[in-house]
């Protein structure tokens, strides 16, 4: 067991740096690198004359810029120019680069010469408390809702409950969150809840505790509502798959009451197919969070990574993808490791 889950630990690791590598490499051949930005913001602040008329021209203030953030040098250990293949050895890019990661080091940003560790500690503060609470709550509601759509197939409620899961699993995210918005945070319909802004000045405790769970209400919501479906729906379809084979009927045939028998015998059987599934939306949730953090203001992972890609910051770009890829192959190991433990004839000892 422990062979195998080491195995699959080592194999996540080199997928994830596999995916992060080729992002690095990918985002070093985008046009519209932070030299040109630099040299931009230089004019619109009216220092660019003088700078050029220092410098000589432009062309100097770029490849001054791109020296300070060491992007002079060749991007990876080969290059192709002119035809031919040239060998860079270690003075490249990604040499550099990868020697810092395995060091602990992820770089700093290019925007404010911050250390990127730092800046995702902070983000993730506010992102990994509002994806776990998400993902929490909608592992709970769903399976609330499976086992009464399950038991009560025909009744009023559950088509009406249905219709809604359905009306929300075409429904995307952003116009979603920009529903509740308008809803629950409008002081022409209903000012209920926080929205944007920043906490009082004199708040401190209490206080401002209570204020942050107003503001994240409405995030919260809006990433429940959105993965509800997507676990609630296959699992009432799993539970009525469930209901209908021969242990399911020897159980009724027994007496056991059709809530026990779905709780006690069916849904360990009908959980199996959702494990992936939850899973799977994991990584969705902390997608998802860069929908919810711009629009709703918040400061974490995902406003701070859309904030990084606009303004081509490579070192926070980076770290934010080998971030994501480890979470989401990690997430994949979480599902089979469920696997074995709910059901005993895939661990690999049998």
């Amino acid at each position: 067991m422990w062979r195998w889950l080491f195995g699959r630990l080592a194999r996540a690791a080199g997928f994830a740096w596999l995916i992060t590598s080729l992002v690095f490499i990918v985002s070093r051949q985008l046009p519209g690198g932070p030299d040109q930005l630099a040299v931009a913001d230089l004019s619109e602040s009216g220092r660019l004359g003088a700078a050029a008329q220092a410098a000589g021209s432009q062309q100097v203030v770029r490849l001054a810029v791109r020296r300070r953030l060491g992007l002079e040098l060749p991007v990876f250990y080969v290059t192709r120019a002119g035809g031919q293949w040239q060998w860079h050895g270690t003075a490249n890019q990604y040499h550099h680069w990868a020697v810092a990661v395995l060091h602990g080091d992820l770089g700093r940003s290019y925007r404010d010469g911050q250390p990127v560790g730092t800046l995702l500690r902070e983000a993730l503060r506010f992102t990994l408390p509002l994806a776990a609470s998400a993902a929490g709550l909608a592992a709970g509601l769903a399976l609330g809702l499976g086992l009464y759509l399950a038991r009560r197939p025909g009744s009023v409620g559950a088509r009406l409950l249905g219709g809604l899961l359905n009306g929300l699993q075409v429904t995307p995210l952003f116009l979603l969150a920009l529903g509740l918005l308008l809803l629950l945070a409008n002081p022409e319909f209903l000012n209920l809840l926080p929205a944007a802004g920043q906490a009082p000045a004199a708040s401190s405790g209490g206080h401002l505790v209570v204020y942050w769970l107003g503001r994240a209400a409405l995030p919260l919501l809006s990433l429940v509502l959105t993965v509800l479906p997507e676990l609630t729906l296959p699992l009432v379809a799993n539970l009525r798959h469930e209901a209908t084979t021969g242990y399911a009927t020897t159980a009724r045939a027994k007496g056991l009451p059709v809530g026990q028998m779905l709780r006690r015998h069916a849904l360990p059987n009908a959980l199996l197919p959702l494990l992936t599934t939850l899973t799977d939306l994991l990584p969705a949730l902390v997608a998802g969070t860069v929908v919810v953090e711009v629009l709703f203001a918040l400061p974490g992972s995902g406003r701070l990574l859309a904030e990084a890609a606009a303004a081509h910051d490579y070192p926070l770009v980076v770290a934010g993808v080998l971030l994501t890829a480890l979470a989401r192959l990690l997430g994949l190991l979480l599902a089979d490791m469920l696997n074995f433990l709910i059901d005993p004839r895939l661990r690999p000892s049998a």
